[in-house]
């Protein structure tokens, strides 16, 4: 057995955020399913929202956010987390984060400005934002003392009173299986983190990395958490379209910088659909790449920036233009391909300012978490921003309290074997619920929809028990059994919305309610 003063799940720009502010008067585990850098946040083009210039201001901020959630945004939340942006750009920027520069901008960094967004005020390394952070923060990471990285760990679940029978319900830590040695290790602690992102592996086509399989949620639930507006799935607009890459996004910002979707013989069609065009928020902008590809039967739209020189557009864009040279696609002379794809989960684990979830010691950051910021729907750059601001207030508030006694802990029963016919039902079951998932309870629902997803959830939740019950332990069996119970939540809140609200458009409910109301689940219900 390990034991740490806090046990962080997920190495991501919120675990790293807690990792670093805890370490100088804490032992830390850090745990990580591949390695330190693989996650959502590495991947994240775009940049970090926050008001810098002075031509901003912290009201207009908050109003984009408001907007852009539909009405379901707290204003409580949006207000702190607003507020707190420059001092975490500041804590990056002292860190050595090398943010691109612009000397003729009174900041002295280049500004750009995102869909939703009324000023520019997303601060970004190029565009790859994500990288430029967490490589910053991961060296960082690596060299202290107090913090111990494990890779190649995956958590399996958690361990709380309640599981080993004793009063109250507090987390004192967590199972993982080390998957290097194949064996199941006890991490206790006296603080347990949940900052293992989001589930966009439950769909088919999604810009999340492979490791973004909603651990964080299904264990959450399983020890108690209640989950809110987990029906709010983000598509991004603008996916690349090529069969010879894996997901790829095109950020926010090419259409923030002027590109233009467009149909194959070239018309414009956002003008038609919304008075903001390409700078509408991403619900808008997906439903609508949505509408024109089943109205013509596309298999993709065009976004074309092309018309701007070529040397802004390698300036600003240099990965996006290199990855998409090595496809054949010069995006200086001609359209980038693109389609939605599955982005950001909206809603995740109820937590307030500090974090705290509904179990004792046990608190959650990040995608993972639902503190109200993102409402329907998310407005762009913003979710990095909540990472490191909520990551800081949990981290206040760690130090601030009394860590938990811990009781006796038993060692994982490994004591089942291996099914040699395993690997193929979890194969074909992580199949069938992604498609499922994408053909069901996509970017336009109805009831009928997803009462047949939620059947065929129901399914395959039953046989993937009966296996996590029997079989020894594996990466892929982990990560289905919490892609499914995340589907299942996903599918329930979206059933009891009876309306059309930011993220969720139903056929059957077209119309929005005048009075907002979020969807809560418990496990006790």
């Amino acid at each position: 057995m390990l034991k740490f003063d806090v046990l962080i799940i997920g190495s991501g720009l919120a675990g790293m955020t807690l990792a670093l502010h805890l370490a100088e008067h804490r032992k830390v585990g850090l745990v990580t399913k591949r390695d330190l850098l693989e996650g959502s946040s590495t991947y994240a083009q775009g940049g970090i929202a926050a008001v810098l210039d002075t031509g901003d201001s912290v009201e207009a901020h908050i109003q984009d956010t408001l907007v852009a959630g539909a009405g379901l945004c707290n204003e409580d939340t949006t207000r702190f987390i607003v507020e707190h942006s420059k001092e975490a750009i500041d804590w990056l920027i002292e860190l050595g984060v090398p943010f691109t520069k612009d000397e003729t901008h009174k900041t002295g960094y280049h500004l750009t400005r995102e869909g939703g967004h009324s000023h520019r005020r997303i601060i970004h390394a190029a565009d790859a934002t994500g990288a430029a952070v967490t490589s910053t923060l991961g060296q960082k990471i690596k060299a202290h003392p107090n913090i111990t990285v494990l890779e190649d760990h995956i958590a399996i679940d958690l361990i709380t009173s309640k599981k080993l029978g004793l009063d109250g319900n507090r987390c004192f830590g967590a199972y993982a299986l080390d998957k290097q040695a194949d064996e199941v290790v006890t991490l206790a602690a006296s603080h347990t983190i949940l900052a293992s992102g989001g589930a966009g592996k439950v769909y088919l086509y999604t810009t999340n990395p492979d490791t973004a399989t909603g651990d964080g949620i299904a264990m959450g639930w399983r020890a108690g958490c209640r989950v809110s507006n987990m029906e709010f799935i983000q598509f991004h607009p603008t996916c690349l379209y090529h069969p010879h890459t894996k997901s790829f996004l095109i950020t926010e910002a090419v259409r923030g910088e002027g590109g233009i979707l467009r149909l194959p013989d070239g018309t414009r069609f956002m003008p038609s659909h919304d008075e903001r065009a390409e700078l509408a928020p991403r619900d808008v902008v997906a439903r609508a790449i949505d509408f024109e590809m089943k109205r013509h039967g596309l298999d993709c739209v065009y976004l074309d920036i092309s018309y701007k020189p070529a040397s802004f557009i390698q300036e600003h864009f240099p990965n996006i233009y290199a990855h998409c040279l090595e496809l054949g696609i010069d995006i200086t002379k001609e359209p980038i391909p693109v389609v939605p794809a599955v982005h950001f989960t909206c809603g995740g684990l109820v937590t307030d300012l500090d974090g705290h979830t509904d179990v004792d010691s046990l608190y959650a950051v990040g995608e993972v978490a639902c503190t109200g910021l993102h409402g329907a729907n998310r407005l762009a750059s913003n979710s990095l921003l909540e990472c490191m601001v909520i990551g800081r207030a949990a981290a206040a508030e760690i130090l601030n309290a009394q860590p938990a006694e811990l009781p006796v802990i038993p060692s994982w029963d490994d004591s089942r074997v291996t099914d040699p016919d395993e690997e193929v039902v979890i194969s074909h079951n992580w199949d069938e619920l992604r498609r499922a998932m994408w053909d069901y309870v996509g970017i336009v629902r109805t009831n009928k929809r997803l009462e047949r997803a939620l059947n065929r959830i129901k399914l395959l939740s039953e046989e993937i028990n009966e296996y996590y019950s029997n079989f020894h332990v594996s990466n892929d069996l982990i990560e289905l059994r919490n892609l499914v119970q995340t589907a299942e939540l996903i599918v329930r809140s979206a059933l009891l919305r009876k309306e059309s609200r930011g993220l969720h458009y139903s056929r059957d409910y077209p119309e929005m309610l005048a009075e907002p109301h979020d969807t809560m689940l418990s496990p006790s219900a």
